[in-house]
């Protein structure tokens, strides 16, 4: 059967009427999550973060924003454990995309406190976020190839054992790479019709469609939706400063930016930069985050994207940071893996990504 003729995803997915809610001795208590809880929920996180990723840690902004988003209702799609004592040692948390151009996807995040791994709890947590997921997924009704995904840390091994038991495979390895902001940064020609320019706020939907252009042909890629683009671009951890974008000349009236001329301009390259303070004292320095790196597919082989990155690292170096730091796809079809290693960067972790496929 081809993909223009899948059946609509109610009748393709086995989902629960209600997700099986998880029992265990060690957890007194399951219920939703509510903003109340972001600090209690920010405790677990640190734990998790030690135990998983020591290397980064989750901002409070990224636990915050899923009470701030219209896609997701915590009421329903959200579950936390609480032991006797009244503290959070589990949660789980499905997540449907909102960008459903050629696929849908959802997101099955959970973890339990390292304290009382090994004891069943982690299984339940996965099942009841797939199973909310697939909940989810059904009502769309779409008729479009549909994935059930997570993400792990490689070192992980019982979480991705997790997932393989749940029915996902691994499909993708992230690698993290570092890059120091001390060594020589090169200079990189770019054609005569771009220019290089720093991001400002006006840019922020025009960045946007340039992202969903650039990642329309990238692995597990779909459109970012406004309200998800501007949590990111809005957010308190996102850098203005440290953040870039190239553009060229666009037809009147065709983008709505125009220059500091009034000329229509369209950006066919960027690489957005965010700082996490946080991440400074487990990392043992200083460091900006790269989150996105793209071009145009059109301007694509010109030597846009380094030109970017290159921006953003001596802005970097110039406020006083130590390292960049980001994540690619080891199969990338633009071999961004190579390109940054030309840039000077060298790769430190891995992180899965696992799906199932309905």
């Amino acid at each position: 059967m081809t993909e223009s003729e899948l059946l609509p995803l109610d009748q393709r997915i086995s989902a629960p009427e209600r997700p099986t809610e998880p029992r265990h001795p060690d957890v007194a208590e399951w219920r939703p999550a509510t903003e109340d809880d972001i600090d209690a929920l920010m405790v677990l996180m640190r734990a998790l973060d030690t135990a998983d990723h020591p290397t980064w840690t989750t901002a409070r902004e990224e636990v915050a924003d899923q009470f701030d988003t219209p896609f997701i209702d915590p009421a329903v799609d959200s579950l936390i454990g609480l032991d006797g004592d009244g503290r959070i040692v589990a949660l789980a948390w499905a997540e449907l995309a909102p960008g459903r151009e050629t696929r849908v996807q959802a997101y099955a995040f959970g973890g339990v406190h390292p304290e009382l791994r090994g004891r069943g709890i982690g299984r339940q947590v996965m099942e009841w976020s797939a199973q909310r997921c697939l909940q989810r997924m059904a009502e769309t009704r779409s008729t479009l190839p549909a994935w059930l995904m997570t993400y792990a840390e490689e070192t992980n091994v019982a979480a991705i054992r997790l997932a393989e038991r749940r029915g996902m495979r691994v499909e993708r390895y992230f690698t993290s790479m570092e890059r120091v902001l001390a060594d020589p940064i090169p200079d990189i020609p770019i054609p005569d019709d771009v220019r290089v320019i720093g991001y400002t706020p006006a840019l922020g939907e025009a960045a946007r469609s340039a992202r969903n252009d650039a990642f329309r042909d990238h692995w597990g890629s779909q459109p970012s939706a406004p309200e998800r683009w501007q949590q990111f671009v809005g957010g308190e951890l996102f850098r203005d400063d440290l953040s870039f974008v190239i553009i060229e000349r666009a037809d009147a009236g065709g983008t709505g930016v125009t220059d500091v001329l009034g000329v229509p301009v369209r950006i066919v390259a960027f690489a957005l930069g965010s700082v996490n303070e946080e991440d400074w004292e487990v990392q043992g320095f200083s460091s900006v985050y790269i989150d996105l790196i793209g071009v145009a597919r059109h301007r694509r082989r010109q030597r846009l994207a380094p030109a970017a990155i290159a921006a953003l690292l001596r802005a970097a170096r110039d406020a006083g940071l130590d390292r960049a730091i980001l994540d690619v796809d080891t199969a990338s079809p633009t071999g961004a893996h190579t390109l940054y290693e030309g840039m000077g960067f060298r790769p430190t972790e891995r992180t899965v990504a696992l799906v199932e496929e309905f």
